[in-house]
C-alpha cells in the first residue's frame, strides 16, 4: 500500500506527462505482479463497489477523531472530499506495524468489508487504519468509498505497460479490453498476460478499443473548406443505441459495449447470431437497438432490456433487439483496421450480404449532392430516432479512442432538445472544483404562471456547460441563497435560471417528475429570464416522442 500511496501522490501533484509517465513506469517495474495487477485496475478506470456505507463511515470516523458532528461537518465542507477529511482528522496511527501490499490490503482487509454487520465493520476499520501512515489513508479511504480518482488517462497506463514490457502499445489497449469491468479483482496472472511478449489475445473473446469521434460544430456552410467534397466521406446516420462490437473467435461468440462491459447475457439473441451468421475470426463494430423491422425504437425501449434481470420470452418478442453493423475491423483472423475506411466499409457489406441475418443489419451509407443537401436530410434525425450523422473520411484507418489527429470522424449531431429550468440544490464537486457548488438539481414548475399551489418539481442534474468565471459566479449566489444544508448538499432560494439541453427525454415511473432525459447539460445561464417564467412540465412532455 504505501508504494501505491506514493504513486497516488506523484501522479496527483504533476501535471507534467512526462512525469506521471517516469512514475508509472517507476512503480510498474518494482511492483509484484499481484499488486500491479490492481493498480492498473484502478488507473486505467476500473470502478471497485462502495464497501462501507458513507454515513456509517462518517459516524465511525467521527467518533474516532473526538469530534462533534457540526465540526465535522464544517470540515468535510471544507475540504471537499470525504476521504482526505477522514485521512486528516483522525489521530497518528499507532507505530511499528508490518507494512502490507495493495493486493494483500484489498484481499485480506478491504473487499471482506461489504457485507459485515455495523459493530464488525467498526472494529475492522479501526484496526486497519490504525496501521497505516497518514499519507496511505487517504488512499485507503478512497477505495473504501469507490472515489478513487487520479490525473491520469487510460491511454497514459497503455504506455506504461508498453514501456516496461516492451509490447506494443495497440496490443497492450486491447487486452486492457474488459479488465476493468463491474465486479472485476484482477490476479497476478491477469497482469502477467496483459505484459505477455506471447499473443495469446486472438484466442480470447478480447474486442479492439473503440475509435471515438470528434464533435463538428461547424457552420455548413464551412463544410467545403474544412472537409472538402462529401464524396471524399461515407455519411451514415448517428444511432442512439449502445456502441458495441461482436467478436466471433475461438468458436464463440462475445458481445462488448464501449463501456467495456461483457453483455452477450443481455443479448442472447446477438450471441446467438454470431454464432450462426459469422465465420471464425470475425469482429464487427456496430450499435445495439430495439429494432422494430423498419426503424431503431427509442432509447428508453432498450433501457428496459437493460434494467432487468432475467429475460423472458416475452421481453424478448416485445423489444427484439439488432446489430446496426457499421465497421469490420477483424476478417479471417486478420486485423483490418489499418485499412482504409471505404475498404473496411466495402468488406462489411459483403460479409452482412453473406450472413442475411435479421438481426445483423447494414447501417445505411447516406448520398447528398453538397453539404447542404445533407444538411437537409440531417433535419429528419429526431423524427427518425437518431441523433444526427456520422461523418468518416474514406481513406480514414480505425484508430484507438478519440485520437489527437482530428479530422478522420465526426459526429455531426442535430441541436439537443432544451428547456429553462431553476437551480434548487447545489453540491460541492471534485478535484480542482472540490472548493465550488458546481453540480446542480434543475427543477421546473408544476403549472403554468396564475395556477394555484404551484410548485418546482426536480427533473435533472447537471455539472457542465459553465465557464470557470461563471461557476465561481453562481458559487458566490448560492452560499448567500443557501435555505438549507444537508451534508455537502445546500438547497437554495430559487433564484437563478439556465437553459439545460439533453440528447433524449422518456417516460420514468423511478422520477417524481415522471419524466427522465439524458446527457443533461447547461447551455447558457439565462440571467435575463425571471424565475416565475421558468418553463413547465407541460413543456417537458411536449418533447416527449410520439408513441
Amino acid at each position: 500500500m504505501k508504494a501505491f500511496a506514493a504513486l497516488y501522490q506523484a501522479l496527483d501533484a504533476s501535471t507534467s506527462n512526462l512525469a506521471k509517465q517516469a512514475a508509472l513506469r517507476e512503480y510498474l517495474r518494482a511492483a509484484p505482479p499481484e499488486d500491479a495487477a490492481w493498480a492498473v485496475y484502478f488507473l486505467a478506470g476500473g470502478k471497485p463497489r462502495q464497501l462501507v456505507p458513507t454515513k456509517w463511515l462518517r459516524a465511525v470516523a467521527r467518533e474516532a477523531a473526538g469530534l462533534p458532528e457540526w465540526l465535522f461537518d464544517e470540515s468535510y465542507e471544507a475540504v471537499g472530499d470525504l476521504a482526505e477529511t477522514i485521512a486528516l482528522l483522525l489521530p497518528s496511527p499507532a507505530a511499528g506495524a508490518p507494512p502490507l501490499g495493495l493486493a494483500q490490503w484489498l484481499r485480506d482487509h478491504l473487499l471482506p468489508l461489504r457485507g459485515l454487520s455495523p459493530d464488525t465493520q467498526a472494529e475492522r476499520l479501526r484496526a486497519q487504519w490504525e496501521r497505516l501512515a497518514p499519507e496511505e489513508r487517504l488512499v485507503y479511504f478512497k477505495l473504501i468509498t469507490g472515489a478513487f480518482r487520479v490525473g491520469v488517462s487510460r491511454l497514459q497506463v497503455t504506455q506504461a505497460l508498453a514501456a516496461v514490457s516492451g509490447v506494443d502499445a495497440k496490443r497492450i489497449a486491447q487486452r486492457l479490453m474488459g479488465y476493468t469491468g463491474v465486479g472485476a479483482q484482477p490476479g497476478a496472472a491477469d497482469y502477467l498476460r496483459l505484459v505477455s511478449p506471447d499473443d495469446d489475445a486472438a484466442a480470447q473473446g478480447h474486442p479492439y478499443p473503440f475509435f471515438l469521434a470528434h464533435p463538428l460544430a461547424l457552420p455548413v456552410e464551412r463544410f467545403d473548406d474544412a472537409l472538402g467534397p462529401p464524396a471524399d466521406w461515407i455519411v451514415e446516420w448517428k444511432w442512439d443505441g449502445i456502441r458495441a462490437q461482436l467478436v466471433r473467435r475461438a468458436e464463440g461468440a462475445w458481445l462488448w459495449t464501449r463501456g467495456e462491459e461483457l453483455v452477450s447475457d443481455r443479448f442472447p439473441e446477438l450471441q446467438a447470431m454470431g454464432m450462426q451468421a459469422l465465420p471464425e475470426g470475425t469482429v464487427i463494430d456496430g450499435e445495439i437497438v430495439v429494432w422494430d423491422g423498419e426503424r431503431a425504437r427509442p432509447f428508453a425501449d432498450l433501457q428496459k432490456r437493460i434494467g432487468r434481470k432475467t429475460l423472458g420470452p416475452k421481453i424478448l418478442r416485445e423489444l427484439p433487439v439488432a446489430l446496426l453493423a457499421y465497421d469490420l475491423l477483424e476478417e479471417g483472423g486478420h486485423d483490418l483496421r489499418g485499412l482504409p475506411q471505404h475498404e473496411r466499409r466495402a468488406r462489411l457489406d459483403a460479409l452482412l450480404a453473406r450472413a442475411a441475418h435479421p438481426a445483423l443489419i447494414a447501417s445505411p451509407v447516406l448520398a447528398g449532392a453538397d453539404w447542404a443537401d445533407l444538411a437537409r436530410q440531417r433535419e429528419s434525425a429526431r423524427d427518425r430516432g437518431v441523433e444526427g450523422m456520422m461523418l468518416k473520411a474514406r481513406a480514414a484507418q480505425y484508430g484507438v479512442g478519440r485520437t489527437k489527429d482530428v479530422g478522420t470522424w465526426w459526429k455531426w449531431k442535430i441541436a439537443p432538445l432544451s428547456v429553462d429550468a431553476v437551480l434548487i440544490y447545489a453540491q460541492r464537486g471534485h478535484g480542482r472544483r472540490a472548493s465550488l457548488y458546481s453540480d446542480y438539481t434543475f427543477a421546473v414548475w408544476s403549472g403554468p404562471p396564475g395556477d394555484e399551489g404551484r410548485t418546482l418539481v426536480p427533473f435533472a442534474k447537471a455539472y457542465s456547460g459553465l465557464t470557470d468565471a461563471e461557476m465561481a459566479r453562481v458559487d458566490a449566489i448560492i452560499r448567500k441563497t443557501t435555505v438549507e444544508s444537508f451534508g455537502p448538499v445546500r438547497s437554495v432560494r430559487p433564484t437563478l435560471v439556465f437553459e439545460l439541453g439533453f440528447e433524449g427525454i422518456a417516460r420514468s415511473g423511478r422520477h417524481k417528475s415522471g419524466i427522465a432525459v439524458r446527457f443533461p447539460r447547461m447551455l447558457r445561464w439565462r440571467e435575463d429570464k425571471p424565475v416565475d417564467e421558468a418553463d413547465t412540465l407541460q413543456t417537458l412532455a411536449a418533447l416527449l416522442p410520439l408513441p
